[in-house]
C-alpha cells in the first residue's frame, strides 16, 4: 500500500486541484470512497479537491449521509471540465456507462472494485480490485497508509460505505473488506449511523413498494422477477431487489423501473457459476449500459420514446431463456 500511495501521490505532481467524480446517482460506496480520497488528496498532498456528481441522490439513507457529511458532493456543470485539471473516478470507471466523464478525457486516477475495463489502462494511476466489496475499503487502505488522523464523520462514512456494499460483509467481502469494517468500527460516530440507517422515507416510497410486490412473480421457487413502473429516484430498484432476495429459497432477483427516462436494471444473484454481473451485461448488451459483481449488477437503458412495459418484458425474456427456465411456464404471484 506505500507503493501504491506513493504513486497516487506522483500521479497528482505538479497539481493543485483535483476534480472526483463517483458515478451518477451515487450510492453510500461511492459518496464515502469520494469523500476519503478527497481528504486524502487535501491532508497528505495539499491539493484543493471538489467532488461533483450527474443524476439525483434519491434514497433517504443517501441524503441523509450526505447531510450528516456537510454536502460534500455537488452537482456537476459541464463547464467544470478542464484539460488543466485532473480527474479521478471513484466506484466506477472510464467506459463504464455510469459517469459524467466526457468521451475525449482521459481520468488521471480510477480506483474502482467493479470488472475491470480495458479503458482505464489509459489513465495514469489506476486501482481496480474486483476482488473486494467496496470501494470505501480500498480508500481505508490508503488513509491507513498515509498515517492520517481520521475525523469520526468520515470514519462512519467509510464504514457505512462498506457495511451497505456487502451486507455487513455478508456478500462478496473479501478479507480486506473484513479489515478495514474492523478497523473502522470502533471509531464511527455510532448515534449518526443508526439517525442515516434509519432516515425518514416520503410516501411515495410505500406505493413504489406496493407496485413492486403486486408485479413480482416467482418461478421455479428461486427466482424473481419485479416490474416496478415509474419510480422516484433511480436506485429504488435496486433497494427493492435487496428486500426480495431475502425471500427464503430465491437465488436470483431481476428487478425493473422506470426513471425519468432511463429503464433501470437491477440484478441479485446467489449463484456462482453466472452471477449478476454477466446476465445484466447478457440482456442489455448494446442497448444500453450494465455492469457489476458476482452477487449484484445493475444497468441503464435510455427509452427514446420506447415503450416501457414492452422493453422491460423483452428483458425478462431474454433472463429466462438466459437461465434456461422454462418461459411456457408462468410465474406466480408473490401476494
Amino acid at each position: 500500500m506505500m507503493d501504491r500511495l506513493d504513486n497516487l501521490g506522483n500521479s497528482l505532481d505538479g497539481h493543485l486541484q483535483l476534480l472526483i467524480l463517483p458515478h451518477n446517482d451515487p450510492d453510500p460506496d461511492a459518496i464515502a470512497a469520494a469523500v476519503g480520497l478527497r481528504y486524502l488528496v487535501t491532508e497528505k498532498y495539499g491539493i484543493e479537491a471538489q467532488i461533483r456528481y450527474r443524476g439525483i441522490i434519491g434514497r433517504a439513507e443517501n441524503k441523509a449521509l450526505v447531510r450528516y457529511l456537510n454536502y460534500p458532493l455537488h452537482r456537476l456543470t459541464l463547464n467544470e471540465f478542464s484539460q488543466k485539471i485532473p480527474i479521478a473516478l471513484v466506484d466506477t470507471q472510464p467506459s463504464a456507462g455510469n459517469n459524467p466523464l466526457p468521451q475525449d478525457m482521459l481520468a488521471t486516477i480510477v480506483v474502482d472494485h467493479h470488472s475491470w475495463r480495458e479503458a482505464s489502462s489509459n489513465s495514469l494511476f489506476v486501482d481496480v480490485r474486483p476482488e473486494i466489496g467496496s470501494s470505501a475499503t480500498i480508500i481505508t487502505e490508503y488513509l491507513q497508509a498515509a498515517g492520517l488522523n481520521l475525523p469520526s464523520s468520515l470514519v462512519t462514512a467509510l464504514f457505512y460505505g462498506i457495511k451497505t456494499d456487502t451486507m455487513g460483509l455478508g456478500r462478496g467481502a473479501s478479507a480486506r473488506d473484513t479489515a478495514a469494517y474492523f478497523f473502522l468500527q470502533p471509531r464511527i460516530d455510532v448515534e449518526a449511523l443508526a439517525q442515516i440507517e434509519q432516515a425518514q422515507v416520503p410516501g411515495t416510497y410505500y406505493k413504489n413498494l406496493t407496485a413492486a410486490m403486486q408485479g413480482a412473480q416467482l418461478f421455479d421457487g428461486d427466482l424473481i422477477i419485479s416490474y416496478i413502473g415509474f419510480m422516484d429516484y433511480p436506485d429504488l430498484g435496486a433497494e427493492i431487489s435487496d428486500l426480495l432476495f431475502r425471500l427464503k429459497g430465491v437465488k436470483w432477483v431481476i428487478c425493473i423501473g422506470i426513471h425519468k427516462d432511463d429503464l433501470v436494471l437491477s440484478v441479485r444473484s446467489r449463484s456462482h457459476q453466472i452471477g449478476a454481473g454477466k446476465l445484466a451485461q447478457r440482456i442489455i448488451g448494446d442497448l444500453g449500459n450494465a455492469g457489476g459483481h458476482g452477487t449484484m449488477a445493475g444497468g441503464q437503458i435510455r427509452l427514446h420514446n420506447q415503450n416501457p412495459s414492452q422493453l422491460a418484458n423483452q428483458l425478462f425474456n431474454l433472463a429466462l431463456e438466459y437461465l434456461k427456465r422454462d418461459r411456457s411456464i408462468e410465474g406466480v404471484s408473490l401476494i
